[in-house]
């Protein structure tokens, strides 16, 4: 393990799992926390301490009452403001680099099951896409502590990470972690075709059509029983109020 100073290369990657892990279970018995450390070559608890550090400059956990550690690197700092909210930039070179501390290409890190990647520049842009979802899934669901914001469901399996904003709508948000929210399948293919939404207030609101047109048991179990109650919301990444009222405002069937 290296105790010298920490490189660029072996911050930005810290700064990746500090965007997968749930900040309040980081530790240094935390089976991702020693994943990543045994990867960069750090102790488990140099990398929770980095954790900690980068914990201190998120605005969104100091409004919680959560400071992180008080005192941080300078290196720190810069890795945050290069890469926080230019999400697009810190996935992939992260991924990137994570791959190369095991001496792999990146396609060997993915959960490839058995896929076949095309050649050439079709290839690198499907492995690209599949970092950037994996990435997204997961700095999502660990956001919500495995469970659906809704349903409170905590099958990993059944969980999405739906965008708010379309993949489709606004590409500089693709990656946003706050353009996310931690829904069941059926809940996230109902957020997507505007039968629920959640507003800019975190509640939710379900569609008329859901209630007057299909109406039946099966949704109210499913569906009116949610109307109006509050979302469950992350120890960070918020959803993004004006992402919620896009969504609201433009998807939303009113």
């Amino acid at each position: 393990m290296s105790n010298g100073d920490w490189t660029r290369e072996q911050t930005i990657i810290a700064f990746n799992v500090y965007c997968k892990i749930q900040f309040k279970k980081s530790s240094k018995t935390n089976p991702t926390i020693i994943k990543y450390a045994n990867i960069i070559g750090r102790s488990p608890s140099a990398l929770n301490m980095k954790i900690g550090n980068f914990g201190r400059l998120d605005p969104e956990l100091r409004k919680q009452g959560i400071t992180g550690l008080r005192h941080g690197a300078k290196l720190e700092e810069d890795v945050w403001d290069e890469f926080n909210n230019n999400w697009d930039a810190l996935v992939y070179e992260s991924e990137l680099l994570i791959a190369k501390f095991q001496n792999k290409r990146i396609e060997e890190i993915l959960d490839n099951n058995d896929f076949e990647f095309p050649i050439g520049r079709e290839k690198e842009r499907t492995i690209k896409q599949r970092v950037n979802q994996s990435f997204f899934r997961s700095t999502i669901l660990s956001a919500y502590n495995l469970k659906c914001c809704i349903t409170g469901l905590s099958i990993p399996d059944l969980l999405v990470s739906s965008h708010i904003l379309p993949w489709a709508k606004d590409e500089s948000n693709r990656l946003n972690p706050r353009n996310g929210l931690c829904l069941n399948t059926l809940h996230d293919k109902a957020f997507d075709k505007g039968y629920i939404t959640i507003r800019p207030d975190y509640t939710v609101k379900i569609s008329s059509l859901c209630k007057e047109i299909l109406g039946g048991e099966a949704v109210e179990e499913l569906f009116t029983k949610y109307d109006n109650r509050s979302i469950s919301l992350p120890d960070k990444f918020l959803p993004g109020r004006e992402f919620l009222d896009y969504h609201y405002s433009e998807i939303f069937k009113k």
